[in-house]
């Protein structure tokens, strides 16, 4: 850290030990712009929209639900799961909260939260996993209760919603208890009970006693969102839901007397935040997919808020918007899975439809909705979220016949570090990035120079995904280490250096020697291991042109030393394994899919593991805090440096039916391989970059 992070967390800690200023008192003292004209006036302007946005609308929920009544029936259902009192969060069961609701109790755990000053919880050490009760205080569903009153009219939504409010409210004094630990839980909260309070604005039952009471906690939770704002290593895409929530009580509550100032600040914060978490290339800073979509979305939140007032949108959030929306697209292409890149806790800017979690293309329709953008109108799903910011915003729906926009061929992100190469029904990723964001990389995994397979639409080699944060502290650690992903290990180490669950204290390097799009060609290197007692460097080569089935990767392991060299092959879970010579054969359902093949110098030794418990690996998570067993493939080599290891990926048709080996001469690698009747050969020479040359013999 540098001096000045080091004496802002300082200056942190000693007044988190300090008797806390009341955020309520501070905001009641300037509350309103016109305290002597009472809240009446007010609630009547709220209710007709004067001088502000209007996101949820009555006559915008009819032209959606004449528009889109399957998904306006799910919404009224999963509104209804809400009147029943059950609620499901991430990979655990349903829950059933009881009446009245215990917002600090987590059922899941059976743990209360303690209500006593937010800042003197820990929340890295309590006995429950501080995800779930995050969750539910972040009340996401009570835009849910607002658009089903809206949709069908019937009060009892309505009325459930300003009742949980009321109850909510009455529990959870500000700065009191785990709902208040943090301003970017603050943040994110505000954003939800602001729209769903405007979609309620006419219900009779809005009273104005009601109304002030929550207008008072969102201006302290304003408040909080500045004064307590993500600085230095930790503005992360936390300081874009503290700076989104800020902007969003400041936008549709005018009458704060703070209001113009605060929609000044984060306004502008969150412009210079665009600029720098959607890098130049489309990417998210953060190398984490999951938390690209959510950056993005809370900036559309603020943007869309914006456009509707009839505002220019700064240009930063709309360029920003649209080239991650480019970036996402070509990465998904026609048929692919979501990108499983680094951390995802299924985060919701704003959760205006039922789905349990964000796809990409579910990203992609709302992006399409706002800007028009025509690759993540052709890349999208509909969503409910999307309906109503088409409705906002006057875009039309894509329709089938969208012409061809993405990259077909491949590309290279430079900033974001990601090499997409492709063939017919074939996707490979190369992932030559950082390792994450800031100093910390909260949100990073250890997995440089990663590669993915997906083959006609479905994941083969893969990332394991995150598996968990809080709740299983030992899934956490393997699911970020190198073991876990499809890279490169040495003597059993990670390429980056943990510090703790959400820190790296050293960083991989990733050097990138060559890409070759039109050939299929990526040649990289990174010293994360050049911390070990006898350093080294791993190199990787990848050869997969397009149109040829068989890819090949070659790794390599230079310096001083002996030491264990270890590939990993991630498998998607419906994937089943048998050892074979020199490698595994992987088959879904009875049927081919693919051949791994490995060979090493000086010698290769087979391996593969499947929901160990021990060790945690061979696990694929798809949500968090949850995990099924899946193959982790993959050989190992252990010797004096300089070691080589070849990896062939062969599908159906293209086995090798008998030899596959490796040698290096020099600065000459050589890997041969043989396809029936004929025999192929390829060659690297180490000292010109992307000189790798395939031919038959």
């Amino acid at each position: 850290m540098t001096p000045g992070e080091v004496g802002w967390r300082a200056g942190r800690l000693v007044e988190q030990r300090l008797p806390r200023r009341s955020l309520g008192a501070a905001s009641r003292a300037r509350l309103l712009g016109r305290a002597n004209a009472g809240w009446e006036p007010v609630l009547h302007d709220f209710r007709n929209g004067v001088g502000r946005p209007v996101l949820l609308d009555r006559s915008r929920a009819r032209e959606i639900a004449g528009r889109h009544p399957d998904q306006v029936a799910a919404l009224v259902e999963a509104a209804d799961r809400i009147r029943a009192g059950v609620v499901t969060y991430f990979g655990h069961p349903g829950a059933r909260l009881g009446w009245p609701i215990d917002w600090n109790h987590d059922p899941v755990s059976d743990v209360r939260w303690p209500l006593v000053d937010a800042a003197r919880i820990d929340h890295r050490t309590a006995a429950a996993d501080p995800k779930w009760i995050w969750e539910l205080n972040r009340l996401q569903h009570l835009p849910w209760l607002a658009e089903a009153w809206l949709f069908t009219g019937r009060d009892e939504f309505a009325e459930l919603a300003l009742v949980h409010l009321d109850s909510w409210l009455d529990q959870n004094r500000v700065g009191q208890g785990i709902a208040w630990r943090g301003a970017f839980e603050a943040g994110v909260r505000a954003v939800s009970v602001a729209v769903a309070l405007q979609g309620l604005r006419d219900f009779d039952r809005l009273t104005d006693a009601r109304f002030e009471r929550v207008v008072r906690m969102l201006a302290s939770s304003a408040e909080l969102c500045w004064r307590h704002r993500s600085r230095y290593s930790s503005a992360n895409n936390h300081l874009v839901g503290e700076l989104a929530g800020l902007a969003t009580v400041a936008i549709l509550f005018p009458e704060l007397a703070p209001s113009p100032r605060w929609e000044r600040q984060a306004v502008h914060g969150l412009a210079d935040e665009a600029s720098r978490q959607i890098l130049p290339d489309g990417a998210g800073a953060e190398q984490a997919v999951g938390y690209q979509v959510f950056t993005v979305e809370l900036l559309m939140v603020v943007a869309v808020l914006l456009s509707a007032r009839g505002d220019v949108i700064p240009a930063p959030l709309t360029a920003a918007i649209d080239r991650s929306a480019d970036y996402l697209a070509a990465v998904v292409g026609d048929t692919d899975p979501d990108p499983r890149y680094g951390d995802d806790d299924e985060g919701f800017a704003l959760r205006l439809g039922p789905e349990p979690r964000r796809t990409v293309r579910d990203h992609l329709g709302l992006v399409a909705a706002f800007t028009d953008n025509a690759r993540a109108r052709e890349a999208g799903t509909s969503t409910l979220a999307a309906g109503w910011v088409r409705a906002v915003r006057g875009t039309v729906e894509a329709s089938p016949d969208v012409p061809a926009a993405r990259r077909e061929s491949g590309f290279v992100a430079p900033q974001g570090g990601l090499v997409v190469l492709r063939s017919p029904g074939r996707r490979i990723t190369v992932d030559v990035g950082p390792l994450g964001y800031l100093a910390i990389a909260a949100h990073g995994h250890a997995d440089a120079l990663a590669v993915t397979v997906s083959l006609d639409g479905h994941d083969v080699v893969g990332q394991p995904g995150a598996a968990s944060y809080y709740g299983h502290p030992e899934w956490r650690s393997v699911h970020r280490s190198t073991r876990a992903h499809p890279t490169v290990t040495v003597d059993g180490q990670s390429s980056s250096v943990p510090g703790g669950p959400f820190l790296w204290t050293r960083h991989a390097r990733v050097r990138v020697r060559s890409v070759d799009l039109d050939r299929g060609i990526v040649d990289a290197e990174h010293d994360g291991y050049q911390r070990l007692a006898a350093p080294v460097t791993h190199r990787r080569w990848l050869s997969a042109p397009r149109g040829e089935p068989v890819v090949l990767v070659i790794d390599e392991v230079t310096g001083a030393g002996v030491h264990e060299m270890r590939t990993s092959w991630p498998l998607h879970p419906d994937l089943d394994v048998e050892r074979v010579p020199q490698g595994h054969l992987v088959t879904r359902n009875g049927t081919t899919v693919l051949q791994i093949l490995a060979a090493a110098v000086p010698g290769a030794t087979l391996d593969e593991v499947r929901g160990d418990e021990e060790t945690h690996l061979g696990w694929w998570s798809d949500r968090l805090e949850s995990r099924v067993p899946s193959w982790l493939v993959g050989g190992s080599t252990r010797g004096a440096t300089p070691l080589v290891a070849a990896t062939l990926l062969c599908p159906p048709g293209h086995v090798p039916v008998d030899e596959f080996t490796v040698a290096r001469r020099s600065d000459l690698i050589t890997v041969a391989w043989r396809c029936g009747a004929e025999r192929w050969e390829a060659v690297v020479d180490r000292s010109r970059p992307g000189a790798v040359t395939r031919r038959t013999r």
